[in-house]
């Protein structure tokens, strides 16, 4: 719909974007599967969502601003654009929220810029991230609050991503469940940049389906098409896709892909989605071709995205990553296991590699307190590894050998090492014997676990 009344931009701490273009003419229609009233108990369903539809609106949004900003401010976010941080819009909080509810109700609210920013990706190359103001980040929460309850339990149950009680964990349980009824072959699916292409006219089409307040569609509207700052301060337009980084993203993506699990459904196919990272399980690899191939079509053609197919293929479960995690039948009893997958090998080589710096110009102590802290988040991360005790064995032993050379590195000279190790307890003629016998480097020494406690 486009706006033709244009009220005056109160004086909000926030930029304004372009109107929407292309925003949906009239009243929002809801439409709710199942049987009629007259059959069964389905009434009383039809009359619950009905008003969960009626309850989707502007004047509930405003209801929850300080909410949302509280759960914002958890969050710990980085400033957007305006460069304005959370402590200053708390400060301001109590005269902002009667400017900002007036704003919403009235729609003369205008969503500022996105500030775009580039993170590592583990596997290589870059993900672009969006940074909302944190005014625009407390509007996104608390109209994520209000459509959560509308779209969260109709969502499928194989959808396990950016959903309350549900996780990477509970993902990998229903895989291996697939995987120990017999479907041993894996459809590993691969979006590419799927928050980038996400198509905004099938966006807005789906929530129009459920959403009955035309004020929420033109918002979320012109949410979507906020401008975005890139690095070296260019202004983008956006014509498609959802800013991953802000509130509501997720829950915009399940919409859109919520649409796949259902045609998944509808075709009987087993699998498991969490965001854009989507398994299907067949019993044979000739039934995953065949799947590969008619669900890439319905991807491509129904829903506008794209499959990358350098990243997609049809295998054996433990020959894939998912979620860090990679799942086998044992050969011996049967057995369903998980295991880290190579990537997640890699990566954590890759870490304490980076974390155990030969030049470590700290204390060991300080060395070890960090390592400590990555190690608890990682073992709390994949301590539903079934057969990982080698793994886990080599890595710390890796980890103590490299914790060895530095501290030898700092104490610079052979004969404070031999001296240090002889006051450490060592035997003395031994300790002697192990610094100084050959041409042994700091890392050829560090090989000795005697030689530091």
């Amino acid at each position: 719909m486009t706006v033709t009344k244009r009220m005056r931009q109160p004086e909000l701490p926030f930029k304004t974007a372009e109107k929407p273009k292309g925003s949906p003419e009239g009243p929002a229609v809801d439409t709710v599967e199942g049987a009629p009233e007259t059959v069964g108990q389905a009434a009383p369903k039809l009359e619950d969502k009905e008003r969960k539809a009626a309850s989707a609106s502007m004047e509930e949004v405003v209801r929850r601003l300080e909410s949302a900003f509280q759960r914002v401010a958890s969050n710990k976010g980085a400033p957007g654009p305006d460069r304005r941080t959370i402590e200053e819009v708390r400060k301001h909080l109590p005269e902002l929220l009667p400017k900002l509810s007036e704003a919403l109700l009235k729609e003369t609210y205008r969503p500022g810029d996105i500030r775009r920013v580039w993170i590592p990706k583990a596997g290589g190359g870059e993900r672009g991230l969006g940074i909302p103001n944190v005014v625009d980040r407390m509007v996104q929460e608390a109209v994520r609050q209000v459509l959560d309850p509308l779209y969260e339990p109709t969502f499928h149950e194989s959808s396990h991503g950016f959903r309350p009680g549900r996780s990477c964990h509970t993902a990998i349980a229903e895989a291996c469940k697939h995987l120990d009824e017999g479907y041993e072959w894996v459809v590993d699916l691969d979006l590419e940049k799927f928050f980038d292409r996400v198509n905004h006219q099938r966006l807005m089409s789906r929530l129009a389906q459920r959403v009955k307040d035309r004020r929420m569609l033109v918002l979320i509207g012109r949410m979507l098409k906020a401008k975005v700052v890139m690095p070296d301060g260019v202004k983008v337009s956006t014509e498609e896709g959802v800013p991953q980084g802000g509130p509501l993203s997720p829950l915009l993506s399940n919409i859109v892909l919520d649409e796949l699990d259902r045609e998944l459904e509808r075709r009987g196919h087993r699998f498991v989605r969490y965001a854009d990272d989507a398994n299907i399980y067949v019993r044979s690899e000739r039934a995953g071709q065949r799947v590969m191939a008619s669900i890439k079509a319905f991807i491509e053609g129904r829903l506008r995205l794209k499959v990358n197919e350098k990243k997609s293929a049809v295998a054996r479960p433990e020959e894939r990553h998912f979620l860090g995690f990679s799942v086998r039948r044992a050969a011996l009893d049967g057995v369903v296991e998980v295991l880290l997958s190579r990537r997640s090998q890699e990566r954590l080589d890759a870490r304490i590699r980076e974390m155990t710096p030969r030049n470590w110009g700290n204390s060991l102590r300080e060395c070890i307190r960090r390592l400590n802290g990555y190690l608890k988040g990682w073992l709390g991360f994949f301590r539903i590894c079934t057969a990982a005790t080698t793994k886990l064995h080599q890595a710390d032993a890796h980890i103590r050998r490299r914790l060895r050379a530095i501290q030898m590195k700092q104490w610079r000279r052979k004969r404070t090492i031999a001296q240090r190790l002889v006051g450490l307890g060592m035997n003395r003629r031994t300790a002697w014997r192990n610094v100084y016998e050959g041409r042994k480097g700091l890392w050829t020494l560090s090989l000795y676990p005697g030689n530091v406690g």
